[in-house]
């Protein structure tokens, strides 16, 4: 249903006034058609090399064993177990934007749900990579399935390592297919587009000389990705039957996923882990996360790639007030944890919060203060909602808070153990380093494959969404001069129904 802003309370249009069904099509539609600019082929050549260093690291890995890493005793997780929180978290803001916020019919989410839909999956991906090579024999990895195997070996369910194979690989599957049904529209398009292309240079015909291979490679694999839609009434209603189930299906998975993440923490004994607190503290901070690399990677598309008329900054604006609210929310977290391990008496409890704020590792506690907690607070002023440069800035500092904040939960607890002839530190060797810069080199290679193949914004939704979406959007007289008083054309403005 067309998206009338209601001008009494300041809203605007989703879509510059004026933009029309064939300018969408054509701006996001370009980006896959037009030779890929040299800033991408420097992105790529970079993160494609670095993505190859990091599958080099891991096959060197599994050749010497683990012990590679910094990981000791009493730190037998560090940053692999970091990381894998860290990629989980930022895989949430896709199921957040696309499934909960189609359900509460926010249609701003139309210009970014392609967008964070992609990188929830690949950052999914990064995620399992680290449980998988931290098992020490990752071609046995399939021994946590329940699948009969030659060591007769079953899975534990009750321990939370299991629960998260489960977890993770369920919210995977769900976000893919999720993903690839709201493409096929937009398959389509780009399928009958490169058809035209063929046509008009006559290599379909018998006097058209040879065929263009890269347009017919194209045309085929958009063809067979498309599934025959064809843009009948029965495929729409398929279409948004299932995209419903779907979304229906995900919702639950935002809230469960990353809890079942925090259980890995919540039902162990060890002081700092063992509260009740961490699942929603968990679920509050992955989206926190997530909206933060959305943002960063959102505003260099969006400057490279000419999407202002797409994506406005009241697309921005409206990400940046919900970072606000989690932020705010994970640093009521921080403060809860503390209040509870002072009023609990523990004093086990009581000393593994003072030594995260005081002891050896007090920087890496300070800087996921400053970042998490301060760093959003300045989205209560406009003025920091609607800077480009500041939320560029801002949605950096939050994702590197965040990844302190899984450090320091980690890392803080367990160096500090019961007995003090256990207590040790943690220094990642150069193999921790390589392997966390590998997973974002593998994350970046696969994000900018995407936006150069895929459209990176859903065509199809955003149409839905704009005026001329409206069939009686001319059907009455004195409309234009109703759109000529608000300054946009007489086609783009919604007429109020008959009561």
């Amino acid at each position: 249903m067309a998206h009338k802003p209601i001008t009494e309370l300041g809203e605007d249009y989703l879509v510059r006034p004026g933009v029309t069904f064939h300018d969408v099509t054509e701006i996001v539609s370009g980006v896959t058609e037009r030779p890929a600019p040299r800033g991408w082929w420097i992105l790529f050549g970079i993160s494609a090399g670095m993505t190859l260093l990091f599958i080099a690291t891991v096959g060197y890995l599994a050749w010497t064993g683990i012990g590679i890493w910094g990981n000791n005793s009493p730190v037998a997780w560090a940053w692999d177990i970091t990381n894998f929180v860290w990629w989980i978290g930022i895989g949430h803001a896709g199921t957040l934007i696309s499934a909960v916020l189609h359900l509460f019919r926010q249609y701003w989410r139309t210009a970014i749900n392609r967008f964070s839909e992609a990188m929830t999956i690949f950052a999914v991906i990064c995620a399992l990579l680290f449980p998988t090579i931290h098992t020490g024999r990752p071609w046995h990895i399939y021994y946590p399935l329940p699948i009969p195997n030659a060591m007769n070996l079953w899975p534990n369910f009750k321990s939370p390592l299991l629960w998260d194979v489960f977890a993770v690989s369920t919210y995977f599957t769900v976000s893919l297919l999720f993903w690839y049904v709201g493409l096929i529209p937009d398959l389509a398009t780009l399928r009958d587009r490169t058809a035209r292309r063929l046509r008009e240079m006559g290599v379909q015909s018998m006097e058209g000389g040879p065929p263009k291979g890269s347009l017919q490679w194209r045309a085929a694999i958009y063809g067979g990705l498309a599934l025959g839609w064809r843009s009948s009434h029965r495929h729409w209603q398929n279409y948004e039957r299932a995209y419903l189930i779907l979304a229906a299906l995900s919702t639950p998975l935002v809230l469960s996923v990353h809890s079942v993440v925090s259980f890995d923490f919540a039902t162990s004994v060890e002081p700092g882990w063992h509260t009740t607190i961490f699942p929603p503290y968990f679920v509050a901070g992955a989206v926190f996360s997530g909206f933060a690399m959305v943002m960063t990677l959102l505003l260099i598309a969006r400057t490279v790639f000419k999407l202002h008329d797409l994506v406005r900054l009241k697309h921005l604006d409206l990400m940046n007030r919900i970072m606000l609210t989690t932020g705010s929310l994970v640093g009521y977290a921080y403060a809860m944890e503390f209040f509870i391990a002072w009023y609990s008496g523990n004093p086990y409890e009581r000393y593994c919060f003072i030594n995260r704020a005081f002891g050896d590792y007090w920087w890496a506690y300070w800087s996921m203060i400053t970042c998490n907690v301060i760093v959003p607070q300045t989205f209560w002023f406009k003025k920091a909602r609607t800077s480009i440069p500041w939320m560029f800035i801002a949605s950096i500092l939050i994702n590197i808070g965040m990844w302190f904040e899984r450090f320091v939960i980690i890392v803080t607890t367990l160096h500090r153990d019961y007995m003090v002839s256990a207590w040790g530190s943690f220094s990642p060797t150069i193999f921790d380093v390589i392997t966390y810069l590998g997973s974002l080199a593998l994350f970046m290679t696969l994000f900018l494959l995407f936006i150069r193949w895929v459209p990176m914004i859903a065509m199809a939704e955003v149409k839905m969404v704009m005026p001329e979406a409206d069939p009686h959007a001319e059907a009455k007289e004195g409309h234009g001069a109703e759109a000529e008083s608000h300054g946009l054309p007489a086609h783009s403005v919604q007429p109020v129904p008959a009561e």
